[in-house]
C-alpha cells in the first residue's frame, strides 16, 4: 500500500538522549491520525521532522511515496505550537501577508476565509482573537498553498469547549469536503476520539501501536451497570432478549457487555414486571484508557 506520509526506522538523537526512536509510521491518504503520547514522548520532534524544521539523525521519511528531500514542501501545511500571526493586522491581511511570503495568488483568500469561519471578522485585529479565532487563522494560513497534508500539534491546547468543537468540526469538514490528510497531536485523548480515523501511540521516543479507530472500538470496553431491586430477576428477564453470557451480577447490579441502544427498553421492561430501578449507567473505557493499558505494557 502507498502511503501519503511514511517513516521508516525514523530516529531522532539529541546529544546522547534518543528521542525519536526507529518509528515507522504510515499514513494513508484521508486519513485523520491521531498521534497520542504523553509529554516528552517524541510527538513533536516527529511532526518537526515530517515539516524539515529538523533532520533524522537516521531513518526516512516518504512523501507520496518518494523520500522527503530534507526541504519544506509547500504540500504540506502545519500548524505547530502557537499559529505565527500578525496580532496588528485582520485576519483577511495576515492572509494577504503570507500570500505575497509564499507567492501565491490572493483569489484563494474569500473561500479559505468562508470555510475557517472568519469571513465575517472585517477589520478585527487577530491579537483581539479568542484563542480558538487565532487556532482557526492558522489552519487558514496552512491551507493557502492548498495542502494534501496538514500537519496540527495539540490544536486544542488551552482552548475552552466551544473553541475545540471549532477547531474538530473544521478538521472533520476539510478532511470530508477537501479530501485534506491530518495529523494531529493532543493530550485530550476523548476529544481526539471524536475525529481520528487512526491512532499512533507513542512513549519515550518508540512507537507502541497503530490502531484504525474502528479496531480499536471493538478492542474496548462498553458496559451497561443497572442497579435493581431484584438483580436476579432482572438478569433472567434481559436474558430473553440478549445472549446470557453477556450478562453477570454484582451485588445489587446486573451488569450488561454493550447493548447501549437497549438501555430504554431493558428499564421499560423491568419497570413493567415490577422491578425497582435506581440507578442505570453506561461506561465505555475508549481511547484513554486502552492508551493507559499499552503506557502499562512498556513498565
Amino acid at each position: 500500500m502507498e502511503y501519503i506520509m511514511e517513516t521508516r526506522q525514523l530516529t531522532k538523537k539529541f546529544g546522547n538522549k534518543l528521542a525519536v526512536d526507529h518509528v515507522d509510521m504510515h499514513i494513508r491518504k484521508g486519513d485523520i491520525y491521531g498521534l497520542i503520547g504523553k509529554n516528552g514522548a517524541g510527538k513533536t520532534t516527529i511532526m518537526r521532522m515530517m515539516l524539515s524544521l529538523a533532520f533524522p539523525t537516521s531513518g526516512e521519511i516518504f512523501f507520496n511515496g518518494q523520500p522527503s528531500s530534507g526541504v519544506s514542501d509547500i504540500r504540506i501545511g502545519s500548524l505547530i505550537e502557537s499559529p505565527g500571526i500578525f496580532k496588528s493586522y485582520s485576519a483577511e491581511d495576515n492572509l494577504k501577508t503570507f500570500c505575497t511570503l509564499y507567492g501565491i495568488d490572493t483569489s484563494v483568500l474569500d473561500p479559505i476565509l468562508r470555510v475557517v469561519g472568519l469571513a465575517d471578522t472585517g477589520k478585527k485585529k487577530a491579537g483581539q482573537f479568542s484563542l480558538g479565532m487565532k487556532q482557526r487563522l492558522g489552519i487558514a494560513i496552512s491551507l493557502l498553498a492548498e495542502p494534501e497534508l496538514i500537519i496540527l500539534d495539540e490544536p486544542v491546547n488551552g482552548l475552552d469547549p466551544a473553541g475545540i468543537k471549532d477547531v474538530r468540526d473544521l478538521v472533520i469538514k476539510l478532511n470530508r469536503e477537501k479530501g485534506v490528510t491530518f495529523i494531529i497531536s493532543s493530550h485530550l485523548l476523548d476529544e481526539l476520539s471524536k475525529m481520528v480515523t487512526k491512532y499512533g501511540i507513542i512513549n519515550n521516543g518508540v512507537l507502541l501501536e497503530e490502531i484504525d479507530a474502528a479496531e480499536l472500538e471493538n478492542r474496548t470496553s462498553h458496559r451497561m451497570i443497572i442497579t435493581v431491586s431484584d438483580p436476579l430477576a432482572s438478569a433472567n428477564l434481559i436474558a430473553t432478549v440478549i445472549p446470557p453470557q453477556e450478562i453477570t451480577i454484582a451485588g445489587n447490579q446486573v451488569i450488561i457487555n454493550a447493548h447501549f441502544e437497549e438501555s430504554a427498553r431493558f428499564n421499560k421492561m423491568l419497570v413493567e414486571k415490577g422491578i425497582w430501578v435506581s440507578a442505570l449507567e453506561l461506561k465505555s473505557d475508549g481511547v484513554e484508557q486502552y492508551y493507559m493499558q499499552a503506557m502499562g505494557d512498556m513498565r
